[in-house]
Formats: C-alpha cells, sequence, structure tokens
C-alpha cells in the first residue's frame, strides 16, 4: 500500500506498473521490474506482499522477493523499508488466519521505526500499517486513530494521494464505529474520490462498500451493487470483501 499512484516524470515502467498493479496484476507488475538495485527489489517486495493482502496467496514469491529486499538493502532507510514491508506480510499472514506472525510484525515495524526518522519519506505508511496493527491485531482503536492521523498528516505533506485514500478510509472507519456516521461518510467519500481520480481499481470496490455502511438507502444498495459489479470484474479481488458484499438470504432478520 505504498506508492502515490502518480508516475513522477511520465516513467514508462512505472506507468506500466501502476497499471498493473491496480488491476490485480501483481505479479505481472513485478515481473517488468529487475531485481538488481536496492528500489526496485524493494518496489517487487512490496508488491507482492500487497498480492498477499489482497488475494490470501502468493506467500512464498512475496518471502522470497523481501528476501532479496532486505538482502540488498544498504542505507538506514533501504533497512527500514524492508522491515516495513517484513511487518506487512507478517501483518497479513496474521489477519488472515494462515499463520499467527503478531509478533514478527511488531517487531519488524518497531525495527523500522528505528531506522525511518519522524518526517523521513516511508514514515507516513509506516505509520499507517502500526494503526493497522493496533486496530485489527491489538484491537486498541485509540491507538490506531493516533497512528492514523500521524500517517494522514504525513502523506498530505509528502503528496501521497493513495496513502491519504488509506488514512481517510480507515479513520472513518472507526468514526462509523463510534457512531459519527457525518465524520464517515466524508473519510469514506474522500476515499472513494481518489482512487477513482487515481484509477487504483482494485481499491475501488472495498471504497464503494465502505461508503455504503454509512450511507441510507436506496443509495447504499446502488454504490454495493457497483462495488459487487467490480468485485466480479476483477475476480473477486480483494477476497476479504467477498463477505461484505454478500447479500442476506431472503428473508433473513437484518440488525
Amino acid at each position: 500500500m505504498s506508492g502515490n499512484g502518480t508516475t513522477a516524470g511520465d516513467d514508462p515502467l512505472q506507468t506500466a506498473v501502476w497499471r498493473l498493479r491496480s488491476r490485480a496484476c501483481w505479479a505481472d507488475a513485478a515481473a517488468l521490474l529487475p531485481p538488481d538495485t536496492p528500489g526496485t527489489a524493494l518496489q517487487r517486495a512490496t508488491l507482492l506482499v500487497e498480492r498477499c493482502l489482497y488475494t490470501e496467496r502468493g506467500w512464498e514469491d512475496a518471502e522470497d522477493a523481501l528476501r532479496t529486499a532486505e538482502a540488498q538493502a544498504h542505507t538506514d532507510e533501504e533497512r527500514g523499508a524492508a522491515a516495513c514491508e517484513r511487518g506487512q506480510l507478517a501483518y497479513a499472514a496474521t489477519l488472515h488466519g494462515v499463520r499467527d506472525r503478531a509478533d514478527e510484525a511488531r517487531a519488524a515495524l518497531g525495527r523500522a521505526a528505528a531506522l525511518i526518522p519522524p518526517g523521513a519519506a516511508g514514515r507516513a505508511l509506516l505509520d499507517f500499517r502500526r494503526g493497522l496493527l493496533a486496530e485489527n491485531l491489538t484491537r486498541s482503536p485509540q491507538a490506531a486513530r493516533a497512528a492514523y492521523r500521524r500517517a494522514h498528516a504525513g502523506a498530505a505533506a509528502q503528496a501521497d494521494p493513495l496513502l491519504l485514500s488509506f488514512t481517510w478510509r480507515h479513520l472513518a472507519g472507526l468514526a462509523l464505529r463510534d457512531g459519527e456516521l457525518t465524520e464517515a461518510r466524508h473519510g469514506f467519500a474522500e476515499s472513494l474520490r481518489i482512487r477513482e481520480e487515481l484509477g487504483y481499481l482494485v481499491g475501488t470496490a472495498p471504497a464503494l462498500a465502505s461508503l455504503a455502511d454509512a450511507e441510507s438507502e436506496p443509495e447504499a444498495s446502488r454504490l454495493r451493487e457497483e462495488a459487487r459489479r467490480l468485485f466480479r470484474l476483477l475476480g473477486g479481488v480483494p477476497t476479504w470483501l467477498a463477505r461484505q458484499l454478500t447479500p442476506p438470504a431472503p428473508g433473513a432478520a437484518t440488525a
């Protein structure tokens, strides 16, 4: 979930990588990048770790790419970025029930925090991922909110709209949990707007579904149907969205 969805200088390679990534073709995007420099090795690992989070498969490929990125890293910034990806992969494995790697995730993100100083490139993404751990593994919404707010401010300062789309969405999710519907709708709508502007297709269905949760009928049903259409278009990715989009059985009680 790193990268801002733009291609600085209209680099043809990065444009191609972004287009494939945004359409859930992570392996194809990674195949375009030679793993022989710290930057491209890390980018390959980032893509394949993201595939694990969205598809619940490709774990060995991500591990291999991550080991290569760790071996290529020489500076504190490079080592910190690799540690951040290590933490994200461990988080994804824990979240999806592949294996409990929560301690590894915390340790890796803590190592990244020691290597990436506040205000540096990569710190906002690190703060966001620490928020994910707090929200979904530690079950500490207050700590998650604080981390998401730091990430949000950092993403704004670094002009990283893709990361902003994630911080908007997760802050809105916490607001919805607290019953703050107006705040939740605003955050979900901002996340959706950014993703549509960037063409981040694989993230648009989750954004639509989240906004639907904060809307009333008939708008909520319209948003969910659009999310289902995109979900089917991408072959059922992200996998975890299926539970959220499954319509209730006929005659089933609703809360």
